[in-house]
């Protein structure tokens, strides 16, 4: 049996925050692949909560006009049949006896409530779950990123869902560890004998990861203004990608062995506050320019407030203070309103200690390992050669470029159909722990602290272009300069 055929027991999935675009735009499309590839049981139901005024049917039609263009019509009105919705408010009595009726008509189902709602409304959801006891058996809650704004808020988040659900219960979900590129880091490092000997500062110059998007804010202007750069990309996604890259073996792929080994890593960052902040950390905010080849606002006039100090970009450095990375910086960056969509990770190695070749040969390029989580997801990996043919001997740089989508002649999963799956299996290998979320927050909330404190405003760039100047001096005056070959 292939995995991408795994069955799951059947189950009720509840999506709070069910017209969102979350919902509507990943979690609903996520959802109708896997029931394209039979993994959703005939008997499953996945309802939607918001407080819209919406019946089964009207909720129906929302989501048809969303899916339809993914496969034949047949197919989606058989899987929306085990759709419904139920209008309800998190805070006000009306309609939770009949929910609870509902959900709790099949018993033998295991329960998923995914709260893809504001932070504020995560403890009012469980309560009302709590209090009609919809939390126990195999029930599992999922928590949507940022859980809080920083430490603090973050353990009365933790505390309250905690006093509902208990740990084993409470998924903290990151997409980006269910993008296929990040799993296969793990097979990469763990699963070649080529790499894992080198991947230590003995052999890597450094690391950079990036992700970069060419939208704005658009209507997550609210939400956007109040977290920031740092809180709504570094703090969580790109943490943990960093994690990822930097952790020891763990013992197994056991969920607390991976993760384990995770927290080693944040508990290893070398702190950045407001004694260094200025000279490791850039943080930015886009002017109107063009982006994809169409003029656009800026920050200030697309959320209607000249005066926000909101970073829609950052760029930091950062570095571990372990045996096996002491003196091997990180770079992150992170914006809105850059030149391409693209999320990568790049491990670039030292260079030969030596070179037997003459200068009229070519340069000597660095390796670089360069792992694709988006648009392309796949692997590359640039290597000196020959050039081909007579008259003397010519270096060139080319990549041994793999793509999963060519190479396995399938569309890679989207990370939601992963995850939201192995919720429903109860596999947290792929999601944060408690102490992870609060190691995170340790390190990140000195950064913003540190910012808040200096007064500065962020650095304005040109949309369309890949940030603040400084940025770019950030790691050039290393001696290094950013990846930015997407071909």
């Amino acid at each position: 049996m292939t995995a991408s055929s795994q069955s799951v027991e059947p189950f009720d999935l509840v999506i709070f925050g069910g017209t969102g675009d979350l919902a509507v735009r990943k979690l609903l499309p996520a959802l109708f692949h896997r029931f394209l590839d039979g993994q959703i049981p005939a008997s499953s139901r996945i309802v939607g909560i918001a407080r819209e005024a919406l019946d089964d049917d009207g909720y129906r039609a929302q989501l048809r006009e969303a899916l339809i263009g993914v496969c034949a019509a047949a197919q989606l009105d058989v899987f929306l049949q085990q759709v419904f919705y139920r209008p309800l408010d998190a805070r006000k009595d009306e309609g939770w006896d009949d929910f609870a009726a509902l959900i709790g008509s099949r018993p033998e189902h295991v329960r998923v409530f995914y709260l893809s709602t504001s932070p504020e409304l995560f403890v009012d959801i469980c309560n009302r779950l709590g209090q009609h006891k919809l939390n126990q058996g195999a029930s599992r809650v999922v928590l949507e990123k940022p859980i809080g704004r920083d430490l603090a808020s973050a353990n009365q988040i933790n505390d309250a869902v905690g006093k509902v659900f208990n740990e084993s219960q409470t998924f903290r979900i990151d997409h980006y560890l269910g993008k296929e590129t990040v799993q296969n880091l793990l097979v990469l490092r763990f699963g070649n004998a080529l790499f894992e000997p080198l991947w230590n500062a003995g052999h890597i110059d450094h690391v950079q990861i990036t992700v970069a998007e060419t939208l704005g804010v658009g209507h997550r202007g609210a939400y956007y203004d109040r977290a920031g750069a740092l809180r709504d990309m570094v703090q969580n996604h790109m943490l943990q990608l960093l994690c990822m890259v930097a952790m020891e073996p763990p013992s197994s792929l056991a969920p607390d062995a991976v993760r384990d080994e995770k927290l080693k890593v944040l508990h290893s960052l070398k702190p950045i506050d407001d004694s260094n902040a200025a000279q490791l950390t850039v943080r930015g905010q886009y002017r109107a320019g063009v982006a994809e080849g169409a003029s656009v606002p800026g920050y200030p006039e697309e959320l209607g407030n000249s005066k926000s100090n909101t970073e829609t970009f950052v760029a930091l450095k950062a570095e571990i203070a372990n045996w096996r990375w002491a003196g091997v910086p990180f770079y992150l960056r992170t914006g809105k309103r850059l030149p391409s969509r693209v999320s990568e990770i790049v491990v670039t190695f030292k260079p030969v200690p030596h070179s037997i070749f003459s200068a009229d040969a070519g340069t000597l390029a660095q390796n670089r390992l360069v792992l694709r989580l988006q648009p392309d997801e796949g692997v590359k990996l640039w290597l000196t050669i020959k050039h081909p043919g007579p008259g003397g001997l010519r270096l060139r740089h080319v990549p041994l470029d793999m793509s999963f989508a060519e190479a396995f002649g399938v569309q890679q999963p989207d990370a939601y159909e992963r995850l939201l799956l192995d919720v429903v299996r109860g596999n947290p290998t792929l999601f944060m722990r408690r102490d992870e979320v609060e190691a995170a927050w340790r390190w990140a909330g000195p950064v913003l602290a540190a910012w808040s404190a200096s007064g500065e405003a962020p650095r304005p760039y040109t949309a369309g272009s890949w940030g603040p100047s400084a940025a770019v001096a950030l790691i050039e005056r290393d001696g290094r300069t950013w990846n930015e070959d997407s071909e």
